[in-house]
C-alpha cells in the first residue's frame, strides 16, 4: 500500500506562483510514475504533469512553459512549481502514482485577484 499526502495549495494572483507538493509513502514500486492531475468544478479531471522515476516529463499543452514537475527519489516527493498562473488554473490538484494507480485527497489551488 502507498499513501500519498499533497500540501502547498492555496489562493494565488493571476500572474502569481504556487508549489505543491506530494509525498509518498509505503511500499513504492521500483519503476514508477508520477504526476499531477487537476479537476475544476463541473469538468473532467485532466492531466497536467508526469515525471518517471528517471526523469522523463510529460506536460499538458495548457500549462507547458509555465508549470514545472520535478521529484527528489530519495524523499519519494513530486512537486509542481506552477508560475504565470491563470485563473483557469482554479482546480482541485491531485497527485497520482502509478503502477496501482493510487491517488492522494487533493489540495485546493485557486488563482483569483
Amino acid at each position: 500500500q502507498v499513501q500519498l499526502v499533497e500540501s502547498g495549495g492555496g489562493l494565488a494572483q493571476p500572474g502569481g506562483s504556487l508549489r505543491i507538493s506530494c509525498a509518498a509513502s509505503g511500499s513504492m514500486p521500483m519503476i514508477n510514475l508520477m504526476g499531477w492531475y487537476r479537476q475544476a468544478p463541473g469538468k473532467q479531471r485532466e492531466m497536467v504533469a508526469l515525471i518517471s522515476n528517471g526523469g522523463s516529463t510529460n506536460y499538458a499543452d495548457s500549462v507547458k512553459g509555465r508549470f514545472t514537475i520535478s521529484r527528489d527519489n530519495a524523499k519519494n516527493t513530486v512537486y509542481l512549481q506552477m508560475n504565470s498562473l491563470k485563473s483557469e488554473d482554479t482546480a482541485v490538484y491531485y497527485c497520482k502514482l502509478v503502477p496501482g494507480g493510487y491517488w492522494g485527497q487533493g489540495t485546493q489551488v485557486t488563482v483569483s485577484s
